[in-house]
């Protein structure tokens, strides 16, 4: 067992880990010369080192066709579902991806079918997969009070989605076929609910929707658009509460958004 400052050493890493990876960074700079290289081995002769090309990388890499924006072209019969309803019962026990093999649930959305927000995460984490619903843990705690403290809504008023309804294992970032195979769920969901507002939480979703490399720093407090919806990303919830000094640059996004729905703003909010 680890000793109490080993223990607090390694929180320290993970978390450092977390903040690059939700800043979009992939990984750390070596800016030394390994010093247990070889003398007598010339850099230039060591093997080239390869690494798998990320989700984001991949994702940003392949643009959007006309035929990709239809989501009918994946999942022919789709276009016929005519409400978040009949769009749950097409997904069915999707085993469309290798992500169902370790999911307890399908964790679809939740909230208002016709709301002026939506609020889109990455994917489930373990609350999330046994409760069937998007957001139910810690995280998802923060965003019901930004939610309903800081905007003066109910959470049902809104929307809340995944850019995929599976839990990646060991809670990791989602690999691009399973983006892929979830993207045109994703989609149908924003064609059905049709908001004025969407709300990208955290770098990975934020990337994925927008196929952008950019990190989230710069992405955020920024409108953008996503199929003629104004998209504005922000920091995750689940980064705040690591990094709650942050939450001052998500209450002045969140700002931006009352703003652009007509919502008062009264004080500095709970954001």
């Amino acid at each position: 067992m680890a000793s109490p400052e080993n223990k607090l050493l390694l929180d320290s890493v993970r978390d450092y880990l977390d903040q690059i990876r939700e800043e979009g960074m992939d990984g750390l700079p070596m800016t030394e010369r390994p010093q247990n290289l070889a003398k007598d081995v010339p850099i230039n002769s060591a093997p080239a080192r390869t690494r798998k090309e990320s989700t984001i990388d991949m994702l940003a890499r392949v643009k959007p066709s006309p035929e990709m924006n239809s989501t009918a072209s994946k999942y022919p019969g789709i276009e016929n579902t005519a409400d978040l309803g009949s769009l749950r019962e097409f997904i069915g026990e999707c085993t469309r991806c290798k992500l169902h093999r370790g999911r307890t649930n399908i964790v679809f959305g939740v909230g208002d079918p016709n709301a002026d927000l939506m609020f889109i995460g990455e994917g489930p984490g373990a609350d999330e997969d046994a409760k069937g619903e998007p957001f139910v843990g810690r995280a998802g705690q923060l965003l019901t009070d930004i939610i309903e403290r800081g905007m003066g809504l109910k959470r049902s008023q809104v929307y809340i989605c995944n850019v995929v309804k599976c839990r990646p294992p060991e809670n990791r970032n989602p690999e691009p076929d399973e983006v892929l195979a979830c993207e045109p769920f994703l989609f149908r969901q924003i064609e059905m609910v049709k908001p004025r507002v969407i709300v990208g939480l955290g770098a990975f979703a934020v990337q994925c929707v927008l196929r952008l490399k950019t990190p989230i720093s710069k992405l955020r407090g920024n409108w953008h658009e996503v199929r003629g919806i104004k998209m504005m990303p922000t920091f995750h919830p689940a980064y705040l509460l690591r990094n709650p000094g942050d939450k001052r640059l998500v209450w002045s996004d969140i700002q931006e958004v009352m703003k652009t729905l007509g919502l008062p703003i009264a004080g500095r909010g709970n954001a």
